[in-house]
């Protein structure tokens, strides 16, 4: 499979099923208090650096966008799927939510102060994990700080179906904590804490916070 095919499947599956994983996702945070932990320990350390622009990448309907502007960041949005920036824009219509890729950021050099991206990496293949991770360094400030989360484990698997039973059509890749982290190091970031934990979120997820260096 080539780049445009995985990305196409990836983008018409998420604008397909756009209002109902809104609807689904809504109100997890809610139920994940160690993942408000950890986007409010990310939301401290941006303003303990000065503060700046955080990019939310891969952020489908906007919930962690939303929740990090709440946190008094100055929090935007990017995401693949034109049906998920809709949606986003539609519920959250005071913040900035913009159509992109993570594998082809189309952010200037240096700025942003912070990026997350939750359980959004899960899609991207490892052999173009190495050029995201090279894009996230180019869009950060030295220094800047990035929040990964993704789904813990050793297997690759075909998601066919969800979000209300619609039809989709991606991979999801699910990747040991020590790897990702390995890949970071390998990219130009510090790893400054990482840990597992389950919720609602995932059945096992990874949580990293790494810093690019200068």
């Amino acid at each position: 499979m080539n780049d445009d095919d995985w990305l196409a499947d990836t983008r018409t599956s998420y604008d397909t099923v756009a209002t109902s994983y809104a609807d689904l996702l809504r109100n997890f945070l809610a139920e994940t208090p160690y993942e408000r932990a950890m986007l409010a320990l990310f939301a401290e350390l941006v303003h303990a650096g000065g503060g700046g622009p955080v990019a939310d990448v891969g952020c489908g309907p906007g919930r962690i966008t939303a929740h990090l502007h709440g946190l008094g960041i100055d929090a935007f949005g990017v995401d693949l799927s034109p049906g998920m920036i809709e949606v986003a824009r539609r519920d959250h219509p005071g913040l900035r939510f913009e159509v992109g890729s993570m594998t082809d950021l189309d952010l200037a050099d240096a700025s942003v102060a912070g990026l997350v991206a939750w359980y959004s990496l899960i899609h991207i293949p490892d052999d173009q994990v190495g050029s995201v991770f090279a894009h996230f360094r180019r869009v950060l400030r030295p220094g800047g700080l990035l929040l990964l989360s993704f789904h813990v484990g050793d297997e690759t698997r075909l998601k066919t179906q969800g979000y209300g039973g619609h039809p989709m059509k991606v991979h999801v890749h699910c990747r040991q904590i020590g790897k990702v982290a390995g890949w970071l190091r390998g990219s130009g970031f510090a790893v400054e804490a990482q840990m597992t934990l389950t919720s609602a979120e995932s059945r096992l997820g990874g949580v990293i916070f790494g810093r690019r260096q200068s």
